[in-house]
């Protein structure tokens, strides 16, 4: 099935999602791994070249002060690594939640989280929304309470409390709809995790109201269905 609004990241042609997954070769460090994902062309970009640069953020977090996750997630996106859309929001939705919740007080070693956060997310491919049933983002608000509770597969209420914050996240996602906004997306998850850790771990995260400012990027805008939209998006 082929979507005429999404662009190659190297010729801008539409997208095409496959039924079944086969071998590509990726268009920029030409390593060879199996994907259901390339463009119309025949490009293929994988997961690593699609988030190359992505490490800059942990220097960012480690600088930055405010304890409003969706201030920094919007810092984020402003940045080279970051695209529309792409798995790079599987880590920056994690990154921003721990850096705001260590600045509202919340007990987390930040260097190391972080640097944790960059591996787990690393590991959820994009497409996952379409092709798991389960968005990156919200899966990314998951990874961020599971290290700062330390939950592991033989913890009782971290392992819990990981789990629902996931739910929780995707939950809101998933009421939305599709098609996938990553930035929507994004922000779901970040304002579920804020309610979330203000009522189980009585830390208080800043919270904002939203207005996209992605529209004219996305091919795919939801329009009036999505919470975030205005009038004077660009």
């Amino acid at each position: 099935m082929t979507n005429s609004s999404e662009e190659c990241l190297i010729c801008k042609a539409p997208l095409e999602y496959l039924t079944a997954e086969v071998e590509m070769e990726c268009s920029i460090c030409h390593k060879r791994e199996m994907s259901r994902t390339r463009c119309a062309n025949g490009h293929y970009v994988c997961n690593e070249c699609h988030t190359r640069g992505i490490t800059d953020i942990v220097g960012y977090c480690l600088g930055e002060t405010s304890k409003d996750p969706i201030l920094i997630v919007q810092q984020m996106m402003t940045m080279p690594f970051c695209h529309m859309h792409g798995p790079e929001h599987h880590i920056m939705v994690g990154s921003a939640l721990l850096t705001a919740y260590h600045n509202a007080g919340g007990e987390v070693d930040l260097p190391a989280a972080l640097l944790e956060m960059q591996k787990r997310g690393k590991a959820v491919p994009g497409g996952v929304c379409g092709f798991w049933g389960a968005c990156g983002a919200g899966i990314s608000s998951g990874m961020f309470v599971s290290i700062i509770t330390h939950s592991t597969p033989l913890t009782n209420e971290p392992w819990g409390l990981s789990n629902q914050m996931t739910a929780t996240s995707l939950r809101n996602i998933g009421i939305i709809g599709g098609p996938r906004c990553c930035k929507r997306n994004s922000y779901l998850a970040i304002l579920s995790a804020v309610d979330f850790v203000k009522e189980h771990f009585g830390i208080e995260m800043e919270k904002r109201d939203v207005r996209c400012v992605h529209r004219s990027n996305n091919n795919q805008c939801i329009g009036e269905r999505c919470p975030f939209y205005s009038t004077n998006s660009k």
